[in-house]
């Protein structure tokens, strides 16, 4: 056996060389750019959330087994690489003492003779050979030959995973050969519970015990020579991930990567925009030297599984945006120039043409490696985050290539140039007097039957008051949206809670702005709210809007503004709970809920708004097809209120188009975006007899006051703004 194991080890050698030198080459080309130290100081200071995350989405495959057929494969495949690691243990103490003492019958101390361990191994043999035949069943029935854009396989080398599941299915066979005659030869350590592996002993044994002999040393080193150019396989493709994602995992945003946008940053330090020192033309993300390593990492450990793109509201609606591809672009192009972004500045010089070619290529244009259209389809939604099964942030890559576009190319779709001027000049997105926003005050004030007086905050929010009622924008100046603030404005005197408002001394939160890109004019807006909000002694805000509820509860702390933040439909939920808001008329109507991504996805805010629902008498909900956590958006978010949407399908007339499947009465909401993007779509389909004309769009807490109240249902408002 002496040559059995020269051989084995001059393949490891040289094997593990290649497999160093490309890790070394991975490693270097992620360190090339800024530091994140952010990410390494939150690992370090919540060390149990990350424990905890290891076990859950590692270990555990949560995100994986959302999808059930192909997460239950993958988690077999990939518990086979953890257990089957004893088997190579096993393998290269047979290859070692079979070299030295001429008989490989090597056991793990302590366990290995255990049949318990030798059952497990090979269990998991057979369950991740199943998990390859269902690998197989899938990617044959999404394939992209079949289904175009639909297949979520759509853009992925597919070449390199049909290679690697050749790789584990040559993984599994050969420890059954290799097993198999070493049970014949009496060199197996297990004498009973590796049952497969008795099995094949049992196809070998006729061949007669030399023949097991030359068998089990071909076996042992074709078992250790798959493994080795796996490894090499695995180092150069997508199936890095197997390495990485617990790395990704670790350095990922907790809960996740949804919920607040990140603050801009310059070689890992956030921007100051005070600073005189500031370099304007390093905002944002220019070029891909401009990345960090955790944007390489995001790179390096995208499985291509398409998940995202499945899951994308843009790619649903023929739109150019794929959030795989928006990495796999990238990560392919990094490699292309690896040499210059590893270069120092006197090396760059002496580069190969080729590679200097490529850098005339802009990360973003028309002829770049992102086109634009790609960049400014992205709604913020964030169900590629939501999806994604090894934690890659993509909303965070484009909101960087969004900064430098926004503020240092100054180039964005012209609609939303209006939108900037707007909330320059006048603090919100439409351009509208700061004393329009007192004008829902005086609505209610001035209703004949049951008048409402509201607290406007003047300095200082009033000693009885426990909430700043935060109303946002759309709410006080959008018709529509109105409604559900006078709604909230009602339920709240009538629960006995007390609460103030800003009125004019209210301006825009800023997340329009900061989701196209203008990080400055949102740090303006936030720090004068900042400042509003602390003079006046504000402690605990409830928000209708939850993109107003998002920015002020995991935004504002970035810049030291820290609030207790609630959304209407969790205050109102827990007032229903507690008995001080009691519906009592039924509301006989069929309803379907549209779950607002900055609240669901954003926040997880998805019961709340239900159990409003289930307490109101007569109300039959129906769920639509995509719903919570895969809820499909409404096309407002990530500052596309304001621009117009040319590519493609519409995504709100995608997403009533599924709401009208439930055949509903009413489609409810609890957002103002929703409420007018939703809208003006059923509006389109009344015009064109495709709704029934009773058909409307209403936020939960006005279900909630007409039953508290026995009204009915009020008519349609005519929006005062709207989305272009």
């Amino acid at each position: 056996m002496l040559w059995v194991a020269v051989i084995g080890l001059v393949m490891t050698a040289v094997a593990v060389t290649l497999a160093a030198r490309r890790v070394l080459f991975l490693y270097n080309l992620a360190t090339a750019g800024p530091p994140a130290p952010e990410r390494i100081e939150y690992a370090r200071n919540n060390v149990g959330a990350e424990i905890k995350a290891q076990l859950v989405e590692v270990f555990g495959q949560k995100k994986l087994l959302k999808w059930t057929p192909s997460g239950t494969a993958h988690f077999f495949v990939m518990w086979a690489f953890f257990i089957l690691a004893t088997v190579y243990l096993e393998a290269y103490g047979a290859l070692i003492q079979g070299g030295v003492t001429g008989r490989p019958d090597f056991h793990i101390p302590l366990v290995g003779t255990w049949p318990v361990l030798g059952f497990l191994q090979d269990f998991i043999a057979v369950a991740a050979l199943i998990g390859l035949v269902a690998f197989t069943v899938i990617r044959i029935k999404n394939s992209p030959k079949k289904l175009g854009r639909k297949s979520r396989f759509s853009g992925s080398h597919l070449g390199g995973a049909w290679l690697v599941l050749f790789m584990i299915f040559n993984v599994i066979w050969t420890m059954f050969l290799f097993r198999g005659a070493a049970f014949n030869t009496g060199n197996l350590p297990y004498a009973s519970g590796a049952f497969a592996s008795e099995a094949a002993a049992a196809l070998l044994r006729p061949l007669g015990a030399t023949a097991n002999e030359v068998l089990e040393g071909v076996g042992l080193l074709l078992h250790i020579g798959v493994m080795l150019v796996f490894l090499v396989i695995v180092v150069n493709s997508k199936h890095l991930h197997i390495f990485t994602a617990p790395l990704n995992v670790m350095f990922s945003r907790r809960p996740d990567g949804n919920g607040p946008a990140q603050p801009l940053r310059i070689d890992g330090k956030v921007v100051d925009f005070e600073d005189e020192d500031l370099d304007g033309d390093r905002l944002g993300r220019g070029s891909l030297k401009d990345v960090s390593w955790k944007g390489f990492l995001d790179f390096y450990t995208c499985t291509e599984c398409g998940r995202c793109q499945s899951q994308c509201p843009a790619w649903n609606t023929d739109k150019p945006l794929s959030p795989k591809m928006l990495i796999l672009d990238q990560r392919d192009h990094a490699f292309k120039i690896a040499p210059y972004l590893m270069a120092t500045e006197e090396q760059r010089a002496d580069l190969h043409e080729d590679v200097l070619a490529l850098l005339e290529k802009p990360l973003v244009g028309e002829d770049g490696v992102i086109h634009p259209d790609v960049l400014w389809s992205c709604t913020n939604c964030g169900a590629c985050v939501e999806q994604c099964p090894v934690d890659i942030e993509h909303i965070d890559h484009i909101l960087d290539m969004r900064r430098y576009q926004a503020m240092v190319e100054s180039n964005f779709p012209t609609e939303a140039g209006v939108m900037v001027r707007n909330l320059e000049n006048k603090g919100n997105p439409w351009g509208m007097s700061e004393m329009k926003r007192a004008d829902w005050i005086e609505e209610l004030a001035s209703r004949e039957d049951d008048p409402i007086e509201i607290q406007l905050v003047d300095e200082k929010m009033p000693e009885d008051t426990e909430y700043l009622f935060w109303v946002g924008c759309a709410g006080a100046l959008e018709d529509r949206a109105k409604k559900t603030t006078k709604a909230v404005a009602e339920l709240l005197h009538v629960a006995g809670v007390k609460f103030a408002v800003l009125g004019p001394m209210e301006a825009c939160s800023g997340d329009p702005a900061r989701r196209l890109g203008m990080e400055y004019l949102f740090d303006m807006l936030a720090k004068q709210n900042i400042e509003t909000l602390n003079e006046a002694g504000v402690k605990k805000i409830v928000a209708t809007c939850p993109h107003c509820f998002n920015t002020l509860a995991n935004e504002y702390p970035q810049l030291g503004g820290t609030f207790e933040v609630v959304h209407h439909t969790q205050l109102l939920a827990r007032l229903v709970d507690e008995g001080r808001l009691v519906p009592v008329t039924p509301i006989d109507e069929k309803i379907t809920y549209h779950d607002p991504c900055f609240l669901g996805r954003h926040n997880k805010v998805y019961s709340q708004p239900r159990d409003i629902m289930a307490k109101v008498p007569g109300v039959r909900t129906q769920e639509m097809h995509r719903h919570k956590d895969r809820g499909f958006c409404c096309g407002a978010g990530g500052a596309r209120m304001w621009m117009e949407e040319r590519l493609g399908k519409r995504i709100n007339t995608e997403r009533v188009d599924e709401a009208l499947t439930t055949d509903p009465d009413t489609i409810s909401t609890a957002c103002p975006f929703c409420l007018v993007m939703l809208g003006d779509s059923i509006n389109e389909k009344k015009n064109a007899g495709e709704a029934k004309e009773s058909l409307e769009v209403v936020d939960v807490s006005q279900l909630l006051i007409r039953s508290i109240k026995g009204q009915p249902a009020e008519p349609p408002a005519e929006p005062a703004g709207t989305a272009v």
